[in-house]
């Protein structure tokens, strides 16, 4: 369950975005547990048209994904999101280019850290280019720190860039693509990480209240960044079914990979697959 607030009052506002659950609990997996409710929590500044100041905590600009099940089209996340950052808390700035065009800088705590133990933990930095330019819109994301441990003690540097485009063919079919890949330096092996990952999403209104999405996600762990250890692609094919406020979404999902990584039983005993049936609902207002 998620509650969010928001106020404006000129050019100043206010945004409370609160979240609780297992899903909540897994994006603040960073925090505390008297902080992880808080999704996000800023307030922003606009002294003009093409420029905005955010301070706070906020959803992170780094994949196709978002953190609220009814703006994404899959109820289940893919790899990438799964394992890409899901906030950061500091300062950006956001500036219009004209002609579409837009550019994001902003400095922040360690991925994932609302509030860090040590004021010696080392900031983020953020850049975001972006291009909207009729059924065309483009993204390309960044967010890395060097030279410094963080709440990840292995890593003395985190450097993770990624791209995001979406085409509207139709008014009823549009394709979504995101691509990323995290490089990790660890400090305790003196060794390089990293993991990558590619999807495509496929958009197919067939009524006013009906649409379908199947998403193909090839993603690659072998060199450990997040302790897979395998190649792994995903389909996963979802229903979105609309009234109002209201969205069902029966999904059906194959993950298939380069070893065993699925657990299958109590046992122990562990599969190269695995196949998943899942019936969401959601309401929203």
């Amino acid at each position: 369950a998620s509650l969010k607030a928001e106020y404006t009052s000129g050019k100043v506002g206010v945004v409370a975005d609160l979240g609780f659950g297992k899903r909540a609990e897994d994006f603040s997996y960073a925090d505390d547990k008297t902080i992880q409710v808080i999704k996000q929590a800023y307030v922003y500044f606009a002294p003009s048209e093409n420029v905005k100041f955010t301070f706070g905590k906020w959803g992170t600009h780094v994949g196709y994904e978002l953190l609220d099940p009814q703006l994404n089209k899959n109820y289940s996340m893919s790899y990438m999101f799964t394992n890409g950052p899901f906030s950061h808390t500091g300062l950006k700035a956001d500036f219009t280019l004209g002609g579409g065009a837009g550019m994001m800088i902003g400095i922040a705590n360690p991925i994932d850290v609302t509030a860090p133990e040590s004021g010696s933990d080392p900031k983020t930095l953020l850049f975001q280019l972006s291009k909207v330019a009729g059924k065309f819109s483009g993204y390309l994301n960044y967010a890395g720190y060097f030279g410094a441990k963080s709440s990840m003690p292995e890593a003395s540097s985190l450097s993770q860039i990624g791209s995001t485009f979406t085409y509207a063919a139709t008014d009823k079919f549009s394709i979504g693509y995101d691509g990323t890949v995290q490089l990790i330096k660890d400090e305790t092996l003196g060794e390089s990480k990293k993991w990558w990952g590619s999807a495509v999403y496929l958009n197919a209104t067939t009524s006013d209240d009906f649409g379908l999405t199947l998403r193909g996600e090839y993603f690659s762990d072998k060199k450990y960044g997040v302790k897979v250890g395998a190649n792994v692609f995903a389909a996963t094919l979802s229903g979105n079914y609309k009234v109002g406020g209201f969205i069902l979404i029966p999904e059906l999902r194959l993950d298939n990979a380069s070893s065993a990584i699925f657990s299958k039983n109590a046992a122990g005993d562990a599969s190269k697959s695995t196949f998943s049936a899942i019936l969401a609902a959601v309401y929203s207002f």
